[in-house]
């Protein structure tokens, strides 16, 4: 069989070779063998087509699966159901963190910390753990920062136990959907991440973090006797990269004979291999408590997974459930390899049980699309943000970050517009109005009437420590970013309705404005947010849409679209 080099090949092989001829020894020999690999696969036509079919073959795939896509749902967001029987998480993306999940018959319902936003703890509703959707918000008093709370159905009621304030509130309804109650103080101090439970005796319990628990009375709204440690928890081997110890967010289940105390250590932030899902069980409510063998049941153990952090987790029955040999699933929060901008989003993942009663993961690093739970109801999935302020969407979207008492008095709809009254202080003090993001790009636009003595404008809020955005008053452009303003970039421009629009591709941001109906403008100073999160500016909360609205007056908000995952 006879072979010749293309011409090409050949001379560029002979020029490398003249050139290695004038390197030193040591150079020199490594380049020969640079050159020899060079030769070998420099490509080499044959002297028939004949030889040639007969020794190609397929480059053999040794590389890892390529990452999957998400589907997209309404208005292009990145939804969990691939619509072929798996899904991909998050299942609900954006910040929502410590979730907690209630089994109801065939309907599950399960909320999330709300921390500085109010109105707050939305409760969301799904039939088959894939697809949810906002019910609404059961808390619109504020009582402080929320965190990790717990939902629960006893005896036909509904309770949230709800950590705030340094101390742990809880609110109560007939019916799912409200009215819930106003929030009642259980005055249990210097606690959080409350987890009911009923003991084999019938008596109710709160445990928290620690893991520490307290006597409820039947009712579930008051306390019996002192808060008291009942159980050490698992703790990881030392040379374990993690946050902290930080034992937190015990969930109590029965099944069969057995309670299980599903908790999580390592700290909920700091290094991606930090947080982590421990079992323990014990045939009584009161101990002894005896660790699972094989803590923790999930774990981000490398930095190359695509999501960090994960733990905070509940273990319930599914929908294929049909005794203690059915169908169990698990849902705890992560952030996603590169996007904690996004803050802690929801996965699912499915659990079997091992021959000797303990409950395993079985969803690996979460990388590819697992089957979907056979018997689930499927339902919608999400919502569409865009808004025509037709009616409220306080608590399903729009949410006021970290507002006083009397927030709500800010707004008022009228005529197809959100109406947003002035507070007398700089952006960082001016509880926006902001909204939870999920998609990792994005692009969203408003239109936004400045009254007089205004100043309006957009915004990626993160807390009152970092943001980016552009505003208007009558006569001037103001910048934003950091954190703070940038006087340098004001400009002189008159205007009283403007149409801004920002654009995230990938935490590149980008803004643009429309003044009085004329050509979009791009600003000069494209922005990038990748740091804006809690690893940073602590706070555990995500970065979000904002609209602001300071100095005198108010600003009419009109006609906001989005649209997710642009490219």
């Amino acid at each position: 069989m006879s072979y010749k080099f293309k011409s090409r090949a050949r001379l560029s092989v002979l020029l490398t070779f003249i050139r290695v001829l004038h390197m030193t020894s040591t150079s020199r020999r490594d380049a020969f063998k640079a050159l020899l690999l060079g030769a070998v696969s420099t490509q080499i036509v044959t002297a028939t087509a004949a030889d040639a079919k007969a020794h190609t073959k397929p480059a053999p795939n040794l590389g890892p699966k390529p990452a999957p896509k998400p589907a997209k749902g309404i208005e292009g967001q990145r939804q969990a159901d691939l619509g072929n029987g798996t899904y991909l998480n998050p299942i609900i993306s954006g910040d929502h963190p410590d979730p907690t999940v209630l089994k109801d018959g065939d309907d599950y319902y399960m909320t999330f910390s709300s921390c500085f936003s109010y109105p707050g703890v939305i409760i969301w509703h799904s039939r088959d753990l894939v697809n949810w959707v906002p019910v609404g918000p059961a808390l619109t008093k504020p009582i402080g920062t929320v965190w990790a709370m717990d939902l629960v159905k006893h005896n036909g009621r509904y309770f949230i136990y709800i950590p705030a304030g340094n101390t742990i509130f809880v609110i109560h309804a007939g019916d799912i959907r409200g009215p819930w109650s106003d929030p009642a103080d259980l005055k249990i101090q210097g606690c959080i991440d409350p987890g009911h439970a009923v003991g084999e005796d019938g008596k109710r319990y709160l445990f928290f973090n620690g893991v520490r628990r307290i006597g409820l009375t039947d009712d579930g709204l008051a306390t019996v006797g002192a808060v008291e440690q009942v159980y050490n928890p698992w703790h990881y081997p030392e040379d374990w990269v993690v946050e902290m110890f930080a034992p937190e967010g015990p969930k109590i289940f029965r099944r069969g004979d057995w309670f299980y105390l599903v908790a999580a250590v390592g700290g909920t932030s700091g290094p991606p291999t930090s947080h982590m899902v421990t079992v323990a069980r014990s045939h009584s409510i009161h101990g002894p408590w005896l660790d699972c063998p094989d803590n923790p049941i999930v774990h981000t153990k490398s930095e190359d997974e695509p999501w960090w952090s994960r733990g905070h987790a509940t273990i319930f029955e599914g929908p294929d459930f049909e005794g203690s040999g059915g169908d169990w699933w698990t849902i705890y929060h992560a952030y996603e390899n590169g996007f904690r901008t996004l803050g802690r989003q929801a996965l699912l993942e499915p659990i079997e049980w091992t021959k000797d009663g303990w409950p395993k993961a079985k969803g690996g690093t979460l990388s590819q699309p697992l089957a979907k739970p056979a018997k689930g109801q499927a339902g919608p999935s999400g919502f569409a943000r865009s808004d025509d302020f037709a009616a409220s969407r306080f608590g399903t979207q729009w949410s006021f970050f970290n507002p006083g008492p009397d927030e709500m008095k800010r707004a008022r709809f009228e005529d197809k517009a959100l109406v947003l009254g002035a507070k007398d202080v700089g952006l960082a003090d001016s509880s926006p109005l902001t909204f939870i993001i999920g998609d990792r790009s994005y692009e969203a636009e408003i239109t936004l009437d400045i009254g007089d003595g205004a100043q309006a404008g957009i915004c990626l809020f993160y807390s009152e420590r970092m943001f980016c955005g552009i505003g208007f008053s009558h006569a001037q452009m103001f910048t934003y970013n950091y954190g703070q303003e940038h006087s340098w970039m004001r400009q002189d421009m008159a205007a009283r309705s403007v149409r801004l629009r920002v654009t995230n591709n990938a935490n590149i941001v980008t803004f643009h404005y429309q003044r009085d109906g004329g050509a979009w403008v791009k600003h000069p100073w494209q922005m990038e947010v990748s740091g804006y999160h809690h690893n940073v500016f602590g706070g555990f909360v995500s970065l979000k849409f904002g609209v602001y609205c300071i100095g005198k007056g108010e600003a009419k908000l009109r006609d906001f679209v989005y649209r997710g995952e642009v490219a």
